[in-house]
């Protein structure tokens, strides 16, 4: 099979599509032909070293992968065979690759109405979606900003607060990615890249004060959104940075991630069963982009790092 390799730390040529063995499945695991190999901003800094876990080497990157069932380990359930599925490898990587193996308890059968790249999606960015509004929800009432609006979790976040009724400004960079922001049907689209974003948005709200915010993008912008906020506001951040800046007594800073998230009951996998059935009913679809063939991962992960994409990044490894 080919799969992506990486053999030393780095920008995105490190990557290199290489063939290399098939990989087997031992006892209580699958063998998956992969459709769709989600890609994420966390694989770009496992790629350079920047991971709080150490990046080991050589490896293949990707923790999301959908397909079909190719064959069963030894004594396995052969129900399995030929049915499409889709999963995290959490920490383990893998993923960028035509063939990967996983645990048949950590996989999820894909719904018949969804798509490969749309179940990559759902079960990374998605799980991540659902986390986040378990935490923060909105409501009809809210005014909502929401920041890399255009990305596959922004898209989300504005597509749910439409889905409520709830008044949505997205903040996004550029002219394309503005106009994919008033497809989702935000209420207003600022350029977060104009050195005047913050008088654009507050002309945007038009007197009013957000009482969410959903952040993915960090300092400096974090600090002057929660300050924009209504008095009993919160922003909900998903970047990983620390409170030590959101000091103000009225308004609330809701880190998303981590134990957070993990201490739902049923744990990450709740998370991604209700985004699959979130996906498969209409309610909260991701958004995808274009895929990139395997051996287009360098311009994969160098657009995703200058902030160019629009919707989740998938990559297809069918296209070697």
């Amino acid at each position: 099979m080919f799969a992506v390799r990486q053999h030393r730390l780095g920008g995105p040529e490190v990557l290199v599509v290489e063939e290399v063995a098939d990989p087997e499945p031992a006892t209580g695991q699958l063998r998956i032909d992969v459709e769709s190999a989600g890609v994420h901003l966390v694989d770009t800094v496992i790629r350079r070293g920047e991971f709080h876990v150490p990046t080991v080497l050589p490896m293949t990157p990707g923790r999301e992968v959908a397909g079909r069932v190719a064959a069963v380990g030894p004594d396995g359930d052969g129900s399995w065979l030929g049915r499409r599925v889709v999963v995290h490898l959490g920490q383990a990587s893998g993923g960028y690759a035509q063939i990967v193996v996983a645990d048949a308890s950590s996989v999820h059968e894909i719904p018949d109405v969804l798509t490969s790249d749309v179940a990559v999606a759902a079960i990374g960015t998605g799980r991540t979606a659902t986390g986040v509004l378990d935490l923060a929800p909105m409501t009809s009432e809210d005014i909502v900003v929401v920041t890399a609006a255009s990305g596959g979790l922004g898209a989300l976040l504005v597509r749910e607060a439409r889905r409520v009724g709830a008044a949505v400004i997205g903040l996004a960079g550029g002219a394309e990615k503005a106009r994919a922001v008033q497809r989702l049907g935000a209420d207003a689209v600022v350029d977060s890249r104009s050195a005047s974003w913050n008088a654009d948005l507050t002309s945007a709200l038009d007197g009013r004060a957000p009482t969410l915010v959903y952040d993915g993008v960090g300092e400096p912008m974090s600090s002057v959104l929660y300050r924009m906020l209504a008095p009993g506001g919160a922003l909900a951040s998903y970047t990983g940075e620390g409170p030590d800046a959101f000091d103000v007594p009225d308004r609330r800073f809701v880190p998303v991630l981590g134990p957070a998230m993990t201490s739902r009951p049923g744990g990450l996998r709740s998370l991604e069963a209700e985004s699959l059935a979130r996906a498969a009913d209409g309610s909260r679809v991701p958004l995808v982009g274009e895929p990139f063939a395997l051996r287009d991962v360098t311009e994969a992960h160098r657009a995703l790092e200058e902030r160019r994409t629009i919707g989740k990044v998938v990559l297809d490894p069918r296209k070697a």
